[in-house]
């Protein structure tokens, strides 16, 4: 039996879909998100650290980069969006510390979570810098 959606619906769908780059060293935590995010139809970019990260951007052009700020290794989740926009400036941004005392940089394009966050929070910041 074939799909009950029609051609617009597939077609509206699939317009919808982003390329969201995740980057988080904790396994668990990234998981979750990447199931969540693939769950509504996104494809989904996965780092564990700042320089795999900069490797899927020379790759790919994500449509949205959803980072942790604190990560292993020599780079930070800000020079991952700052690298990751020196060559497309108008990826959108969203930061996820668990650190209180990490001021937030008043970065254009951007959205800081802190954790522990609601995934429909997550869910609702994709929606507000991608206008969907």
């Amino acid at each position: 039996m074939g799909s009950l959606a029609g051609p617009e619906t597939q077609r509206a769908s699939r317009e919808n879909e982003l390329q969201i780059l995740v980057v988080e060293d904790e396994d668990l935590i990234r998981d979750v998100v990447v199931d969540i995010l693939e769950g509504h139809g996104h494809e989904v970019l996965q780092a564990e650290n700042g320089e795999h990260a900069l490797q899927l951007c020379a790759e790919a052009t994500p449509d949205l980069i959803f980072t942790d700020v604190k990560l292993p290794g020599p780079l930070s989740g800000w020079d991952v969006a700052i690298r990751c926009r020196e060559s497309h400036p108008a990826i959108p941004v969203i930061y996820a510390t668990g650190h209180t005392h990490s001021a937030p940089r008043p970065v254009s394009g951007s959205i800081m979570l802190h954790k522990p966050y609601r995934l429909e929070r997550l869910l609702d910041s994709i929606r507000t810098l991608t206008q969907q």
